[in-house]
């Protein structure tokens, strides 16, 4: 099991304590800021660099272009045979050489959106395999140069234009043009909503406090940095432990409180458990001092008080959401350290403890971008919902981006609204000194793993943490990858129920039981046994339909004492401050 001795992460800590900040000069940063301007926060040097490295390192393989131009003859063949067999309309047809679930439709199969489907994913697997493989090309600059490739491919895709979508031709004759005149109108809409800094077309029919995040509660705890709410009861008896609740400060909270029926707060609360949420404010300019100490002290901590004085003489089951959840860990490892045994469980849902492989966001993340970033959060205060929302549509831009602007604006079809989509249209930013330091101590030099994270003063350890774990991960998650997540199992000793669900990072969170198509697998490592690679793990873990909700809150209970009367809501020091959901909910 991975270990980070005591004595070499305290030898870290203390190099590093020893070591001066390099200062950048302030024309230097000026400049950054100024480039970060114009190229959308994208460091320049980030894509050129993976460039050379591959562009040199291809010309003097000469093996790996032997290979390629063999994949382009053998790939010209199939596509031959492929368009000969579907001109004879033979009944055992060649099958397209490529397949992909954008040319899914029959119609796509025709003469000649066959040759130009097919030609596109056939060019896409080509520069796949050229750039990946070609000897010397270090791993993250392969990466990096493959990703790149993809975007401007599927800038290409046939689908994406009028006369290269069968789809779109049809409806375009069907409709008279009509749904074209109507993309029209959806895309200057969209673009006059844009330049107003106003919500997606639809949003405005779910209201914070009004249809959406409308779990009762009160306000008890508000600081420079959070609201703290506790949740109304609903049942005559609760479980004595409370629930703490950490959601990431890169979203709104609500996520976890959305409608009524997919609201994951409601159904804890109607399952005898007492909820607290923190609310966290969204910071502007005046909040760009805040780092990743205040977000432990104002945040998690404040709250662990407010909850230990509310709820005294219980320990409490902390659940912490993406970032959030990294901060759990951070929390609870500064506790175990220091002896602290108030919480009785700690529950990750998708959040990463371990930096190493943190999926394609990675590729957005190197030193010369996080140079970049803070000269402009220099000027700024903060890093921009925008500048988030840009990268996480390149993640999955043919889904995001492509896929809707060819609904909406070519086929003229509004994509319907739902709650999950107007939140994730309610943005936050990030400040400026935070977000640099979570960069830089996480995804560049992967700290917290390796025992080098400081709280106070002195670094923590993951292998401290003695009490008991539900993690929960996503199977097709682009943030925090799963098996990534899954990591946790070799950081820490203690006791690990983990779950696999279906979904991405917010759909497989928001999954209330009843929903369709919807399952999970869950296998409980007891503490100190031996580790189950992600691969054996997903062989061996149970399979179960449904939602993860109930098993969670099992768990939950058996780990918590006999039910009683509920406590009040707030206390002498925490008296209520207004109605669920707050103030700082509603900050744009």
């Amino acid at each position: 099991m991975k270990t980070a001795p005591r004595d070499l992460a305290s030898s870290a800590s203390a190099t590093a304590t020893r070591t001066p900040a390099i200062q950048k000069n302030p024309l230097d940063i000026k400049v950054l800021a100024a480039i970060a301007r114009s190229t959308s926060s994208v460091s320049p040097m980030s894509l050129l660099l993976p460039m050379l490295d591959w562009v040199g390192h291809l010309a003097v393989s000469p093996g790996k272009r032997i290979e390629l131009a063999s994949l382009a003859y053998e790939q010209w063949l199939q596509l031959m045979r492929y368009l000969a067999s579907s001109a004879r309309q033979e009944s055992d047809a060649e099958p397209p050489p490529a397949q992909d679930r954008r040319f899914a439709e029959p119609v796509w199969q025709t003469w000649p959106f066959n040759l130009m489907h097919q030609s596109f994913l056939l060019a896409d697997a080509w520069w796949q395999a050229a750039t990946i493989g070609v000897p010397g090309v270090s791993r993250h600059h392969e990466h990096v140069v493959s990703f790149f490739a993809r975007q401007l491919l599927d800038v290409l895709s046939p689908g994406n234009y009028p006369l290269g979508n069968p789809l779109v031709l049809r409806k375009t004759i069907e409709s008279g043009g009509m749904n074209l005149y109507r993309g029209l109108m959806n895309a200057l809409d969209d673009f006059q909503r844009l330049a107003a800094n106003q919500p997606p077309a639809g949003a405005e029919a779910f209201v914070v406090g009004g249809n959406v995040a409308v779990t009762p509660g009160q306000v008890v705890l508000r600081n420079p940095l959070i609201e703290l709410i506790q949740y109304s009861p609903t049942t005559a008896e609760v479980h004595p432990e409370p629930v703490l609740i950490v959601p990431a400060w890169i979203m709104k909270y609500y996520i976890l409180d959305l409608s009524p029926g997919n609201s994951l707060i409601r159904y804890l609360v109607e399952r005898g458990h007492t909820v607290f949420c923190i609310s966290w404010k969204n910071p502007g300019v005046e909040e760009h001092c805040l780092g990743m100490d205040e977000y432990l002290e104002l945040g998690f901590e404040a709250a662990l008080a407010a909850v230990n004085a509310i709820v005294p003489e219980r320990k409490v089951h902390a659940a912490g959401y993406c970032l959030g959840g990294t901060l759990l860990a951070i929390a609870t490892a500064a506790m175990a350290r220091d002896g602290d045994q108030r919480l009785a469980s700690m529950t990750l849902f998708t959040a990463q403890t371990d930096f190493t492989e943190p999926g394609e966001l990675a590729l957005f993340i190197d030193e010369s971008e996080v140079s970049m970033l803070e000269a402009q959060m220099r000027e700024t205060g903060y890093l921009s919902a925008g500048q988030m929302a840009g990268a996480f549509q390149m993640l999955r831009s043919s889904d995001l981006l492509w896929s809707r602007m060819v609904q909406e604006y070519l086929m003229g079809e509004r994509s319907p609204m739902n709650d999950l989509m107007a939140w994730n249209a309610d943005t936050t930013r990030m400040p400026a000194r935070m977000h640099a330091q979570y960069l830089r101590r996480l995804f560049l030099n992967d700290d917290l793993s390796e025992g080098r994270y400081p709280v106070r003063g002195k670094p923590v350890v993951l292998t401290d943490i003695d009490t008991p774990i539900f993690a929960v991960a996503t199977l097709t998650d682009h943030v925090a990858p799963w098996r990534s997540v899954y990591k946790i199992h070799y950081l820490t000793p203690t006791e690990v129920t983990f779950v696999l669900t279906n979904g991405g990072h917010n759909a497989g969170i928001v999954n209330e039981p009843g929903r369709p198509r919807r399952h999970y697998r869950i296998r409980e490592r007891p503490a100190d046994a031996n580790y189950l690679p992600p691969d054996d793990w997903l062989e061996k873990a149970q399979r179960h339909e449904g939602s993860w909700w109930p098993a969670w809150s099992e768990w939950l209970q058996a780990r918590s004492g006999k039910p009683a009367a509920p406590p009040q809501l707030g206390a002498a020091d925490y008296p209520p401050l207004g109605d669920a959901p707050g103030t700082y909910v509603h900050e744009k």
